[in-house]
């Protein structure tokens, strides 16, 4: 039953993380320019510049503003993760109960060298 949760949550990021790929594109490119745009307001000496650097800054600003619901799909993005952690999770889980020589050994040599 936990598997079929984990497969209904991981379907449903999924589908949301597709959904929003668009947005998620629009910000990164909207963040990477107003990343440039400020550093190259730093950079610059003149008045007349810096003003144009911030009117264009605002303008990109503006547009990074509507791609929020990128957001969302970062989080299904995450959420997709944590699906994936705790699906492996539960196939690791097995092996662990099996009896391994090597387990008492790692202890017995941990004991030796103290």
């Amino acid at each position: 039953m936990k598997k079929f949760g984990l497969l209904l949550a991981g379907g449903l990021a999924a589908i949301i993380l597709v959904e929003t790929i668009g947005p998620m594109v629009g910000l990164l490119i909207s963040l990477a320019i107003l990343y440039f745009i400020f550093k190259q307001f730093l950079k610059t000496e003149s008045t007349g510049r810096k003003i144009g650097l911030i009117i264009i800054g605002l303008m990109v600003l503006s547009a990074t503003i509507f791609q929020i619901p990128a957001l969302i799909g970062v989080g299904a993005a995450y959420v997709l993760y944590l699906v994936y952690k705790n699906w492996n999770k539960n196939k690791e889980a097995a092996p662990k109960n099996e009896k391994d020589p090597f387990v008492s050994f790692e202890k017995q040599w941990n004991e030796l060298t103290k």
